[in-house]
């Protein structure tokens, strides 16, 4: 167990020890960029605080039977666990740990005491919506081992804001399957500090850079509180083509030892932050991260007498894929006000008010989100609005980050939205033109073939990388990553999220009905990545999934479901249920979808692919011919007989590693009691997938895999190694594969040349 590590031990591959923050900072570092020193107390201390604390107990307590939509309740148990964490004292070899790399980082600076910013950095790589920005804190201007301390464990502490129980509950994620780091980096004084798009967030140009700046700390512009200036440059000619002078009504200093928002002296609010010199030096360096990277970044920067920092950069999740639809209105309309288009898009709604975080109950399905800015703990609100609008903030505030993550149009910087505009009038809202016009206008959309050409954004690879996808609904969000097609699509989310059995389905509305079920979903992932392969996996719910649905009450009490009655097994029981999906298949097929794969769960012998053929055969869906057909290789079995498997009859075959290793080194993967023994990379683990991926190799099969360890760089060198075809990662995942990915891929090909020689 290691507490503490400094920025020169980390890549960006080491998300698992330092976060994402830690491990980007960690690869800026190495690379020469220029970074303030900074050490990490890691995702292994904060584990090793919450075990040795006995907090995990009080934390499960209080976050039990949490309503995560009731907004009070939501905050009352935020408080509560954070204040539980705050209130224990650090374990004394954590606590030295801390102090002793503290001094450390002081003595490089040649100070006795520095002051330093300490930052949040969670390891949320499996959370479906790790890339939202504003999860976790930081605490500027840190000075002295108390204050150090403190900051360390409320960042710890932090993982626990409302919107983060949000999140994992209402994704069903558990609240310890992700840690926290902190890292502890020497502060930087700004006189200008801002953000930095490597690609214009808002139209998609990849020549072009934005960079947003203020005066004073870069607070204000990450928060939002502060509007900044835009300054936008071409990246091929190095030229400056629109600057937005803002005014800064306000600025963040460091005064006394203490972070403070000031009035911005008289003769600064209305002038430029960075000079034409300033403006072309950052975006070089934008420039250099970009190519180092080789994807499009989202940078934190800051100046401190002329000299420029670098202070965090991770990549722009938000940019679309080749097929984008333009929405324009149909007539002229009453402008109430203009802003900054943050995120675009045209919609309608009643406008609600918020001026305080309790008031976000008011904001219903569809209606106009309208205040001063938005925070984290407003993201449940967020995704009911239709639109929102602020008086304050620039391209990269808070609400201009969530917005184009969530798709919803959003004007920021208007300076008066929550006083122009009245409670319960409708308003329709023009998130590109910046624009809150009167009453509702019809929109138009049209769509647009566009050809991106950027050198940077796309890094060819012979492996496919694929993403995972669990539920329809962030089937864009997925296709937007450039994702070569879909690895995963899993049915149970699709029946989950009716809230009602699908027997008793079948039963009370008829086949149809169910069909109908199966087939919207999949039409939505289908549609989203077209003409690219979406591969369908057939039911795999075990049983404590479908008890709690309408109609589950008949579900057989397991006393271990993960090796109950689930999978194929279920599936060829309850035929009636899998001859609908693939009657949905088969509906699809036939209004022109020609991009759908299928596989089955949980297999274990070849009587199993024989069995479904049959079935698939009586619907009229011919596998093999009609559409691909694969399997899932999830239990020791499967991977054991992997040739009378390809010998049955496949197209592919996908190893599913999360219940490939519960099955292989017995561990139960929801047991927390064994948790930390649950290893993807077990050698016994990584033996019988490379197994399969060789066999199938020899065998002309296609191979891929779809569990967790397809989004650990570690495991996916050596899956290219043996020779796998694809690699279906999590959605957040899909840019940090691809390009371990090509490396390895280049380093197979130079190793290769120098044998030859």
């Amino acid at each position: 167990m290691k507490l503490i590590t400094w920025l020169k031990d980390l890549r960006n591959e080491d998300v698992d020890i330092a976060g994402g923050k830690g491990a980007s900072l960690g690869e800026m570092w190495n690379a020469k960029l220029p970074v303030p020193p900074a050490f990490v107390v890691t995702s292994d201390a904060y584990k090793y605080f919450i075990e040795e604390t006995k907090l995990k107990d009080e934390i499960k307590r209080v976050l039990s039977n949490i309503d995560v939509n009731n907004t009070e309740e939501l905050i009352s148990a935020s408080k509560e666990v954070r204040g539980a964490i705050e209130k224990v004292k650090l374990p004394d070899d954590l606590k030295i740990s801390v102090i002793e790399a503290y001094n450390t980082l002081c003595e490089m600076g040649g100070e006795e005491e520095s002051f330093v910013a300490v930052r949040s950095s969670a390891t949320a790589e499996d959370l479906p919506d790790a890339s939202f920005a504003g999860q976790q804190e930081t605490f500027l201007n840190m000075k002295g081992n108390e204050q150090v301390l403190k900051a360390v464990q409320e960042c710890f502490s932090s993982l626990f804001t409302p919107r983060a129980i949000f999140y994992r509950e209402e994704k069903g994620f558990d609240h310890f399957q992700v840690a926290l780091a902190a890292v502890v980096q020497k502060m930087i004084n700004a006189d200008q500090a801002g953000v930095m798009f490597t690609v214009n967030p808002i139209n998609h140009d990849y020549n072009q850079m934005v960079i947003e700046g203020a005066w004073g700390l870069g607070e204000g512009v990450v928060s939002g509180t502060v509007s900044p200036d835009t300054y936008i440059i071409e990246k091929n000619t190095e030229k400056i083509v629109d600057i937005n002078v803002a005014r800064k009504n306000t600025m963040f200093i460091k005064e006394d030892g203490v972070t403070k928002e000031v009035e911005t002296p008289e003769d600064l609010k209305e002038k430029q932050v960075l000079t034409e010199e300033l403006i072309l030096n950052l975006q070089k360096v934008g420039k250099t991260i970009e190519n180092h990277y080789k994807m499009p970044m989202d940078i934190e920067w800051a100046i401190k007498n002329g000299e420029i920092y670098m202070l965090q950069a991770r990549p722009i999740t938000t940019l679309g894929g080749k097929k984008e639809v333009k929405q324009s209105l149909d007539q002229d309309g009453k402008i109430l006000l203009k802003g900054i288009g943050a995120s675009p898009g045209i919609d309608f709604g009643k406008v609600k008010i918020i001026s305080e975080i309790e008031q976000i109950g008011k904001i219903l399905e569809g209606d106009v989100l309208v205040t001063k800015m938005t925070t984290p703990d407003m993201v449940p609100a967020m995704k009911r609005a239709s639109a929102i609008v602020t008086d304050d903030g620039g391209l990269t505030c808070h609400a201009a980050i969530i917005s184009r993550e969530l798709g919803t149009p959003c004007v920021v910087g208007t300076k008066e939205a929550t006083k122009v505009l009245k409670d319960n009038s409708c308003v329709t809202v023009d998130g590109e033109k910046g624009m809150v016009y009167d009453g509702k206008i019809g929109k138009k959309e049209e769509n647009i073939q566009t050809q991106v050409i950027y050198a940077g954004s796309q890094v060819i690879t012979a492996t496919e990388i694929k993403a995972n996808v669990s539920m329809p609904e962030v089937a864009e969000r997925a296709a937007a990553t450039g994702a070569d097609g879909v690895g995963l699509l899993r049915a149970e989310h699709m029946i989950l999220g009716t809230g009602v059995h699908p027997g008793k389905i079948l039963k009370d509305k008829g086949e149809d009905a169910l069909i109908e079920v199966f087939s919207e979903g999949i039409r939505k992932v289908a549609d989203a990545f077209y003409p690219r392969p979406v591969t369908y996996r057939t039911l795999d719910a075990p049983t404590d999934e479908f008890v709690g649905l309408k109609g589950g009450e008949d579900e057989p009490h397991e006393h271990n479901p993960m090796m109950g009655w689930r999978g194929i097994r279920r599936g060829l029981d309850q035929p009636e249920i899998l001859k609908c999906e693939l009657k949905a298949i088969k509906k699809l097929r036939e209004e022109g979808y020609r991009n759908i794969n299928v596989m089955i769960p949980l297999v274990t012998n070849v009587d199993e692919i024989r069995k479904v053929k049959e079935i698939s055969n009586e619907v009229g869906l011919k596998l093999m011919q009609d559409v691909e057909f694969g399997v899932m290789i999830e239990t020791p079995a499967a991977a054991l007989i992997i040739d009378e498997i390809i010998k049955e009859g496949i197209d592919f075959a996908s190893l599913g590693t999360n219940d490939l290793t519960q099955y292989t080194i017995a561990i139960d993967r929801n047991n927390e009691n064994v948790s930390k023994y649950y290893l993807e990379n077990h050698p016994a683990v990584m033996k019988l997938i490379e197994l399969v991926i060789t066999s199938c190799k020899s065998a002309g099969v296609k191979t891929s895999i779809c569990g967790q360890a397809g989004s650990r760089p570690q495991i996916v060198e050596k899956l290219v190694e043996w020779g796998i075809t694809s690699i279906s990662a999590n959605i957040d995942a899909v840019e940090t594969i691809r390009n371990v990915v090509a490396r390895t891929e280049q380093k197979i090909i130079l190793e290769a040349i120098r044998k030859q020689k």
